[in-house]
């Protein structure tokens, strides 16, 4: 990785992409600092730490710490990061939509036009919900209608803004923009969680203990680590053979190649989806001020929050953590069914003279795909579910309160080894280039 790195600050055109995307990710910090002007961000603090154990920690975690403080970017770009799902599912269920996304680059572009409008909706609908919110718990240094507006536009502006950062480091930066934006954001609320792992586990034990605490922690985050860079480099070659074809007086084609199916096909978001779908009704009853009685409804909402899981205390909030984890499973292959279509792919074979050896084409290519990917994609998602785990595991036994858990492992370790990829490959054409000129 370091070697990456040096060769491509080499190159001036790459350079000036790095320190661009540098540049643009110290605006995105010194933006999670400055409060919202009409917020009290004391009172707030007091109130979010209440609530962090019903579900709260990984909201803060990607929004790198400016929803605790009550920045202008509290929302961050998870008004983004739903509108993209929708898109995604929307894509699947309208058919102009599907339209758009064949028609290559000019259709990709109105379908992230759309995007960014549903964006600012959702920006817009959350920011309107979060200023009531703190209106009705006294969080608002007055009352007054001008005060909300200004909270309300600040919010919307402050998501706005940084999905458009996002867009310019895609666009000038190394990577993807949002990615590395959430990724940023994750990784500034690591030094607070090993300071909290520290006062936990090692801060006043005797030399020995703390030497094994240390120990302990430190192979657990390497094993993750190792575990999710196989699983995101995991991948089942399909071999692909063909034709020859006679094109004027030259014979074309019969060559090989494969398809690719990874393991982990969905990435990271089937477990944003099963998080979301568990964790949003938590932070919306936190926000109403609702959840902490002792009726039925405030017991399933305790259920579907991560801090009471694997609980040896009330082993029945755990039922929630078999739920989170059928839930990653179900969204991989309902994510991998949106994204990966066995019968096109075995038609545009067919057409462009391909097979699978043993394989007929058609419709036994689609059965023989869709066999090994529902077979490679059980195992990627059983992965992903204990990554998650872990974490959650340890959270509940040990009480090991940090929001740097599984899912940031997953998209750290996903967003650094695409980045490297993207500039390794800057790097070759730079190098084709020179080579073509010389």
């Amino acid at each position: 990785m370091l070697e990456t790195l040096r060769n491509a600050f080499k190159i001036k055109d790459i350079r000036n992409r790095i320190i661009f995307t540098f540049l643009m990710l110290i605006v995105i910090r010194i933006g999670s600092q400055l409060p919202i002007p009409g917020v009290d961000n004391e009172l707030f603090a007091s109130w979010f730490a209440s609530q962090t154990a019903d579900g709260m920690g990984f909201f803060d975690a990607i929004t790198g710490g400016s929803f605790n403080n009550m920045a202008i970017f509290a929302l961050n770009i998870t008004p983004y990061i739903t509108s993209s799902i929708i898109m995604q599912l929307l894509t699947i269920a309208i058919p102009k939509l599907e339209e758009m996304q064949r028609d290559g680059e000019e259709g990709r572009k109105k379908i992230a036009e759309i995007t960014r409008y549903l964006t600012v909706a959702l920006a817009l609908v959350e920011a309107i919900a979060m200023a009531i919110s703190f209106r009705r718990g006294d969080m608002l240094q007055d009352d007054s209608i001008l005060t909300l507006i200004m909270v309300i536009f600040t919010l919307t502006a402050g998501s706005a803004v940084l999905m458009w950062i996002g867009e310019r480091i895609t666009e000038k930066g190394v990577g993807n923009g949002i990615s590395i934006v959430l990724t940023i954001n994750i990784i500034s609320r690591v030094p607070s969680d090993i300071g909290t792992l520290y006062e936990q586990f090692i801060s006043g034990k005797t030399v020995p203990k703390g030497i094994l605490a240390a120990v302990i922690i430190l192979a657990i985050i390497v094993a993750m680590v190792v575990f999710v860079v196989f699983l995101q480099g995991g991948q089942r070659k399909i071999p692909v053979q063909y034709s020859k074809k006679i094109q004027g007086r030259k014979q074309v084609g019969g060559q090989s190649t494969h398809i690719p199916l990874k393991v982990n096909t969905g990435g990271v978001i089937p477990v944003i989806f099963a998080q979301s779908l568990l964790q949003t009704p938590v932070i919306i009853a936190g926000l109403l001020g609702k959840g902490n009685g002792t009726g039925i409804g405030s017991k399933i909402l305790r259920g579907m929050s991560q801090s009471n899981w694997c609980n040896p205390n009330e082993p029945i909030y755990s039922i929630g953590l078999v739920v989170y984890i059928v839930l990653i499973i179900a969204f991989a292959y309902f994510y991998t069914s949106i994204t990966f279509n066995p019968l096109e792919i075995a038609n545009n074979m067919k057409k462009a003279g391909g097979f699978i050896p043993g394989i007929r084409p058609g419709k036994p290519t689609s059965d023989y795909l869709n066999k090994i990917l529902n077979y490679i994609v059980f195992i990627g998602a059983v992965g992903l579910a204990f990554i998650a785990f872990v974490p959650i595991f340890f959270n509940g036994l040990f009480g090991a309160d940090v929001s740097f858990g599984g899912t940031s492992i997953i998209i750290i370790v996903g967003v650094v080894i695409e980045t490297l990829k993207q500039i390794e490959s800057q790097m070759r054409v730079r190098y084709y280039k020179g080579f073509l000129n010389e």
